[in-house]
């Protein structure tokens, strides 16, 4: 039988603003990538979050980020891996705190944004995601795309790699995801979601914008929380998994 986990992005409101329905998701999904304050998240935000996360027996994952509130993370930032590695550590210590005022702790880190796909390729400023995680936590998992230098890292530090795919983004032939600048790299129909969703869990594979049949070998998969009609998605995705025969189960216990 297929095992995998459903994980989102989540607790990205702000203030004023609020970004997504966390209470719906944390009903869908098993583990939560929660925002930090450095791309999304104010205090309050992130206590309740935490809260709700360890009512509904959702593992918390930090989704840490570049100190860029105003990009929503998403834009890239030349920053000296110590830095880097600091900027990591503050913020899982923010959302550690929360986590244990809930009852539970962070127990996996997953870069967010702009610092997710630099992580992909910059080696240096994936030692520095892992080292911050690896000092505060060397028991943490590290969530990345499959043959990530982030993933590699996280090996060779003893920490527990989790390669992940991702339901409603479309995917390039090289296995990286399509940039959101450009067309269709967001998939909002419910139906092809949840089928890309069943393919790369139970097939390890996914079909590229260009046909390219990509082998995809992920332990969870993500449905992001601020993707339009994120709750029919993630709902999609549930029901087609567990008509599939695929086991729906956080990857940490």
């Amino acid at each position: 039988m297929a095992v995998i986990d459903l994980n989102s992005d989540l607790g990205e409101s702000y203030g004023a603003w609020t970004l997504g329905d966390d209470d719906a998701m944390l009903r869908l999904v098993t583990s939560a990538n929660v925002a930090c304050g450095f791309h999304a998240g104010d205090p309050s935000t992130l206590r309740r979050i935490c809260a709700l996360a360890v009512g509904h027996g959702v593992r918390i994952g930090a989704q840490v980020s570049y100190p860029d509130l105003a990009g929503f993370g998403r834009r890239h930032m030349e920053i000296d891996p110590d830095e880097l590695r600091d900027v990591v550590l503050y913020q899982l210590g923010a959302l550690d705190g929360f986590a244990q005022v809930a009852g539970a702790g962070v127990t996996y880190v997953k870069p967010h944004g702009a610092l997710y796909h630099a992580s992909v390729v910059d080696r240096a400023q994936a030692q520095a995601v892992v080292e911050a995680s690896r000092e505060y936590d060397p028991s943490s998992a590290i969530v990345g795309l499959p043959g990530s230098e982030l993933l590699r890292a996280a090996e060779a530090a003893g920490l527990e790699a989790i390669a992940e795919a991702f339901a409603d983004r479309a995917y390039q032939a090289d296995g990286r995801l399509v940039p959101r600048r450009e067309p269709d790299s967001v998939l909002t129909d419910p139906a092809m979601v949840a089928m890309q969703a069943v393919r790369l869990a139970t097939e390890q594979e996914v079909v590229a914008i260009d046909g390219t049949v990509v082998a995809v070998r992920a332990r969870s998969i993500c449905i992001h929380g601020d993707t339009p009609g994120a709750v029919r998605l993630a709902q999609a995705v549930r029901a087609a998994l567990e008509v599939a025969g695929v086991s729906i189960h956080p990857f940490t216990v």
